[in-house]
């Protein structure tokens, strides 16, 4: 089903354009082929199942904007078994071309394994949800259609999370840097490119 018509009464336009891009199937099997025919795999594969799931919530203020999105992700390193990372956010619009979205901790009574939006049975209490350090990253919708962010996360402990985004049409272009100390943790220096699979 299309949620993000079902629950267009919480979005306006900006924040459909939002989901309607960053929802679906995505991988960068695309990028991976030119950097095997190139010689040397530089990214994990990866690959994001992404859905809006304001339906799995339950106690809900009526009032409440905004869109809860689940992204179950799943990296893939040569050699390696693969890592599976499900991210839950909330989104709104600030109703002047920007959307904001916060990630939401993923209660710890449930199995990762489990938080895929293909399980009818996951369900999250409203009143159980908590941000994490993440804090709120500023999408902005430029004049080309595309929404860029470039946010930069204290997460504690000397770690720091850095993402530069820009959604598309065409795909995702993300880069995540993860620092310990200053020191750069991420293996790789340039974007994971996304495109929509068929």
């Amino acid at each position: 089903m299309d949620y993000t018509l079902k629950f267009s009464k919480r979005m306006d336009e900006t924040l459909k354009k939002f989901t309607e891009i960053l929802c679906g199937n995505l991988d960068n099997q695309a990028q991976i082929d030119k950097e095997l025919a190139a010689g040397k795999q530089v990214h994990p594969y990866a690959k994001h199942v992404t859905a809006i799931c304001d339906h799995k919530i339950i106690n809900r203020p009526a009032d409440h904007k905004g869109i809860y999105i689940l992204e179950e992700s799943y990296y893939t390193y040569p050699e390696k078994e693969t890592q599976v990372k499900p991210l839950f956010f909330y989104v709104r619009s600030d109703g002047n071309k920007k959307v904001l979205l916060q990630s939401v901790s993923i209660p710890e009574k449930y199995n990762l394994h489990e938080v895929v939006n293909s399980n009818e049975r996951l369900v999250f209490d409203f009143n159980e949800l908590t941000f994490s350090a993440f804090g709120t990253a500023e999408y902005a919708l430029q004049v080309t259609g595309q929404f860029t962010t470039n946010h930069i996360a204290d997460i504690g402990n000397g770690v720091t999370f850095q993402l530069t985004e820009t959604l598309s049409e065409s795909g995702l272009s993300v880069m995540e840097i993860i620092q310990k100390d200053g020191v750069k943790l991420t293996p790789y220096d340039t974007p994971i490119i996304y495109k929509k699979i068929e």
